[in-house]
């Protein structure tokens, strides 16, 4: 499910959902829609969406209601000690970790590519897993839409193991960071050209994530402004200057 909220701030705007929504603030992923830098005559706005629920879970999938989740966080006591990812402990630790590293190597071994899959991270209500393979440029693919997709496949299937409130998070060959380094540099990169020319720049399609990562790097930049355009998952980001005022 879906939700807009709006605040002064990101930190305001996510607030606002978590209360309104009577989530933790670790139980949702949030989307920048649009950000609003504040100025002498008018007050700083971001909009935000929530998504509830990892991408692309089955809506038959019930997720717990705000009276049952003590009893299911219980059960998933391991991720919810974790307040930083732990790293170091490749192997699986109980039946859940076993059965996704499982799931995962099926899925690469019946296309074809296969390789070494182990955990890569713990953390509250995330869990990391990591693909050693030669194949790892065709499992990225273009842009990491391969990459996504298998996660999104992890993620359907962590739901079906009743793990709704555990986002899977796949990687191979550091591209998620690698990703991340480029996506930053790109940001500073057109805020530059956009002040320069006092016009715009619509970015290429990205998904939630990237897109981000995108308003965040460029939301301190007081003469430019970002805002998501478009419908589906994948939006584009546009990049415009506003000015100092």
């Amino acid at each position: 499910m879906e939700f807009e909220f709006e605040g002064r701030t990101e930190k305001e705007a996510i607030d606002r959902a978590a209360g309104e929504l009577g989530l933790e603030k670790d139980d949702f992923d949030v989307e920048i829609l649009e950000t609003q830098k504040s100025s002498l005559f008018k007050k700083g706005l971001v909009r935000i969406k929530v998504h509830v629920g990892n991408f692309g879970t089955s809506s038959s999938s019930s997720r717990p209601s705000a009276s049952s989740r003590p009893a299911n966080e219980r059960g998933n006591e391991q991720y919810n000690r974790a307040s930083k990812p732990s790293f170091g402990a490749p192997v699986p630790q109980d039946e859940f970790e076993e059965k996704m590293i499982e799931f995962t190597s099926g899925i690469i071994e019946r296309m074809g590519y296969p390789g070494k899959v182990s955990i890569l991270f713990r953390e509250k209500h995330k869990l990391g897993i990591k693909i050693d393979s030669g194949h790892s440029s065709i499992l990225i693919g273009k842009k990491g839409k391969n990459l996504d997709a298998l996660q999104l496949l992890l993620n359907i299937y962590a739901g079906r193991l009743g793990k709704e409130e555990t986002r899977v998070i796949l990687d191979t060959e550091n591209y998620r960071i690698r990703r991340e380094e480029s996506l930053v540099r790109l940001a500073y990169n057109v805020a530059e050209k956009v002040r320069e020319s006092r016009g715009s720049v619509l970015l290429e399609p990205m998904n939630p994530f990237d897109r981000w990562l995108i308003h965040t790097t460029l939301n301190d930049i007081g003469d430019v402004e970002t805002k998501s355009e478009g419908d589906g998952l994948y939006k584009q980001v546009r990049v415009f200057y506003r000015g100092l005022k």
